[in-house]
């Protein structure tokens, strides 16, 4: 390395930060750029908030690592404080006092992750952590850590495998456990958390040193930023059991498939690793511990619950709904986009003859004028009827991507249901979830219908893959009699007990939706707003946005007018962060205003994410104000009856928008006020420049 991780310079002893962590991170970040290791003070931040927001740093002991990969970062750097008061970072058991703040550069190379994981594999070690407690100077806290990253220095340039890429936590002779009297347990594990600098490797090092105080027999597969090196299959084939301890999905998860399973996030696995062994241990001498399922596959992106995993039932539900949102959207988009391009080309009366356009024409025996009478082609001379906008190419193309639309969007429902299944029981709830979808849209049950097909299919066939098998039958299991029983079982709830009460409140919230007027319309434009600007692309919006698409009925104006009020909404925040760092440049860091300018063309496609960089770097000024102008905007929706016939774009669907200027003035208003209350918000308080903290003279008693 060009030179130490760290020096005394971004070292802070016994030091008063402030007293939140968005303060202490500030101020570390400051050290860090001031002492010539990081050149955008600002840029570092967001990257450290955005990290904080996907889970917290604060670790058991009163330990504390924020950390992130950063363009910001020009060398790995380090910045330690010792905290006096300590300051609260998310710990189950308390404050922090000792604070690790860890920077890697976004392009670095991997040797510099793994001295920097080296680091974080230290702390879970009592001696290295009370080492640090007592330092009497900076100078002193220096030696500590580069004491335990020169071998790891000089390790990475001349070993071939390098400690990070896989953790053995194995010992030579296990003589502590023995549960059959046999041969020993042995055991294998998988680390990983988003970043993949430091819970990865400290929960792999916490669950190594447990096996090795037991003489159990472990080996860990670290799936970090260091680069993993895989498990020998020999390896997997011989454990007992598996250990998951991950924040995101496990790679080529399918390798496990048949063996014993405890499940954790990272954070278990370093706080509580005797926990999670004493369990892995009783799972591999359970038969009917709950197993890696068979068909899990190899892109491990989603992970089922169950026994053994510390996740809330509540919050894997949720995640598994928005599993099945997430796979929805894309068929929403095309199908959506399509039809507003068929009402673009054919007019909106297309609408009510377009199967029979699309199918009775063709290129060479094109349409004339068409005249239409409920919903059917009639005579010229039939009473009442009505004659279509358009004739020709332009109406048979029109109705043929009307149609085209039309199937893509008949696959929503089923969709919906089938990957909410999926994210509950993994690949073998897909077949069950899709058929309770199918029948949630033929029985008329609709979005309802298709959130409780799905969650019912993913529970049933989680409950399932736990039957104990003869092996014979166990191959036929995920692909022959888990989706034969589980849509026979999902078919005949609907068809005997479900299919028409849900169908019945569906029609029943159509019907409140269509006779909603007034004040109460108004009302229902404000939560919509509240809801798609609340968390920028998250739980909360892709809630109002399905709700929104699931009952958009291109002859029902008030299912038009709340898409036109969730899609107006979600384009506020991106537009006004954007208009923001342009009136006030000055309250933005360059990197800000760079996202800036991305964030205009975001909004103008209905992207709401795009100011998602901008509230993680300060979401209590943010968000409220997106929210303002998303009440604004969906309050201005409703009362001026804006009509969306298109689900997805933004300001390049305005040809499926009625009135276009209601739609436009809305926007702009909403835009107008999320930008003037965050200018405002930040103007009134305006992060201080940071300093380096004086250190204080260490008291002789705490030497």
């Amino acid at each position: 390395m060009s030179q130490p991780i760290i020096e005394t310079a971004t070292v802070r002893l016994d030091a008063d930060l402030g007293g939140t962590k968005d303060e202490v991170i500030r101020s570390l970040a400051g050290a860090l750029v001031e002492a010539g290791r990081a050149d955008d003070l600002d840029s570092l931040v967001t990257d450290l908030m955005a990290r904080e927001g996907k889970a917290a740093t604060g670790m058991k002991g009163g330990i504390a690592i924020p950390h992130c990969k950063s363009e910001a970062v020009s060398e790995p750097s380090l910045g330690f404080a010792r905290l006096d008061p300590p300051v609260d970072f998310g710990a189950k058991d308390g404050p922090a006092d000792l604070v690790l703040m860890i920077g890697a550069p976004a392009g670095g190379g991997k040797e510099h992750l793994k001295i920097l994981a080296t680091l974080a594999r230290n702390l879970v070690r009592s001696e290295f952590v009370d080492a640090l407690r007592a330092a009497a100077t900076p100078e002193d806290a220096v030696a500590v850590i580069q004491g335990v990253l020169t071998p790891a220095a000089e390790s990475s340039s001349s070993s071939h495998s390098p400690p990070s890429s896989s953790t053995p936590g194995t010992t030579g002779a296990a003589t502590g456990t023995d549960v059959g009297g046999g041969q020993p347990l042995r055991l294998v594990a998988v680390t990983a958390c988003p970043t993949g600098i430091a819970h990865t490797y400290m929960a792999a090092d916490s669950l190594a040193q447990e096996a090795e105080k037991r003489g159990v027999q472990l080996q860990v597969e670290t799936q970090g930023s260091a680069g993993a090196t895989p498990l020998e299959p020999a390896t997997i084939e011989a454990a007992d059991a598996v250990i998951f301890a991950t924040d995101v999905g496990v790679r080529d998860r399918g390798r496990f498939a048949g063996k014993p399973v405890v499940e954790y996030g990272v954070k278990k696995a370093i706080d509580s690793p005797g926990q999670v062994l004493d369990e892995a241990l009783a799972a591999a001498d359970n038969p009917d511990a709950r197993r890696v399922a068979a068909a899990s596959g190899s892109g491990g992106d989603s992970s089922t619950g169950g026994s053994g995993s510390d996740e809330h039932w509540a919050r894997g539900l949720q995640r598994a709904v928005m599993t099945g949102v997430s796979y929805m959207i894309p068929f929403v988009a095309a199908g959506g986009l399509l039809l507003a391009l068929g009402f673009l080309l054919a007019g909106y009366d297309v609408a009510f003859v377009w199967e029979e356009v699309a199918t009775g024409f063709t290129l060479t025996d094109l349409p004339g004028q068409v005249w239409y009478l409920d919903g059917e082609i009639v005579s010229a001379g039939t009473a009442g009827a009505e004659m279509l906008t358009h004739a020709g190419l332009r109406l048979y193309l029109g109705a043929v991507l009307f149609a085209i639309g039309q199937a893509a969007m008949g696959f929503m429902i089923a969709v919906l249901s089938g990957y909410i299944a999926y994210g509950l029981a993994d690949r073998p709830g897909i077949a069950p979830g899709f058929v309770g979808g199918a029948l949630s849209a033929t029985l008329g049950a609709g979005f309802i219908g298709a959130l409780v097909t799905g969650i019912l299919a993913g529970y049933l066939v989680r409950w399932m893959t736990t039957w104990k098998t003869p092996r014979w039958l166990s191959g036929l299991m995920p692909v022959v009699l888990i989706p034969l029983l589980g849509s026979l079982a999902i078919g005949l709830i609907m068809f005997l007990l479900l299919g028409r009460p849900l169908a019945s409140l569906t029609s029943a919230m159509e019907s409140w939706l269509g006779g909603m007027s007034g004040s109460s319309v108004i009302l229902l434009g404000i939560i919509l707003g509240l809801m798609m600007c609340f968390d920028l692309g998250g739980p909360v919006n892709k809630a109002a946005y399905t709700f929104a698409t699931a009952g958009l009925v291109v002859d029902n104006p008030a299912s038009l007018r709340i898409m036109a009020a969730v899609m107006a909404a979600g384009m506020v925040p991106p537009l006004a962060m954007g208009l923001a760092t342009v009136v006030r440049k000055r309250l933005f860091s360059p990197v800000e205003q760079e996202n800036g300018r991305a964030a205009f063309l975001l909004g103008a496609s209905f992207i709401t994410e795009g100011a998602i960089p901008f509230a993680a770097a300060d979401p209590l000024r943010v968000i409220p104000s997106m929210m303002a102008g998303g009440a604004v905007t969906g309050a201005l929706i409703m009362a001026f009856s804006v009509e969306s016939y298109a689900p997805h774009g933004g300001l390049f669907v305005v040809f499926a928008i009625n009135p276009v200027w209601g739609y436009l003035v809305a926007i702009l208003a909403g835009m107008l006020v999320s930008t003037t209350a965050v200018v405002l918000a930040k103007s009134a308080r305006r992060d201080p420049a940071p300093a380096p903290a004086p250190a204080r003279e260490p008291a002789a008693a705490a030497a």
